[in-house]
């Protein structure tokens, strides 16, 4: 069994444990911890803010590997929406993410929906999805839309 299999397998039996395991994975820059944390399965999917839809571990991986080029993802999940069933959760996170700029590191906020299922190796990932945010994202809006579209 490889190594990131192994550590997968141990890091926990719930999506939480998942999900911070992702979230140490982008910290450590450790691409194989982080591809422990998904699912094995064709139809992975993972969109980047302002990228593509990624579909698989190939294309995961490969993306994944050229952000860690530059270092460590920096980044700290905040304001976890969770709804979980039996069988699935979905986490909707605000990512503080510090950068580093040249008058030195900068935060930034990223909308993060993390999907994952119980599969038979545990709960995995299997769809992370995030968009650009703002400061404003941190103040959360909680009331109804008027419109719905």
């Amino acid at each position: 069994m490889p190594k990131a299999k192994l550590h997968a397998a141990t890091v926990g039996g719930s999506a939480d444990d998942i999900e911070a395991a992702f979230y140490e994975a982008l910290q450590g820059g450790d691409i194989d911890k982080l591809m422990a944390c998904w699912a094995d399965e064709d139809e992975i999917v993972c969109v980047h803010p302002g990228g593509p839809r990624l579909v698989g571990a190939a294309a995961i991986r490969t993306a994944f590997d050229a952000m860690f080029a530059n270092g460590s993802i920096r980044a700290w999940p905040e304001r976890v929406r969770k709804v979980d069933s039996l069988a699935s959760a979905v986490h909707n996170v605000l990512e503080r993410i510090e950068v580093m700029t040249p008058e030195g590191p900068h935060e930034a906020w990223v909308i993060a929906t993390n999907v994952y299922h119980k599969t038979a190796q545990g709960w995995r990932l299997v769809a992370h999805h995030a968009s650009p945010g703002t400061p404003h994202e941190v103040q959360e809006g909680s009331e109804a839309p008027q419109m719905l579209h």
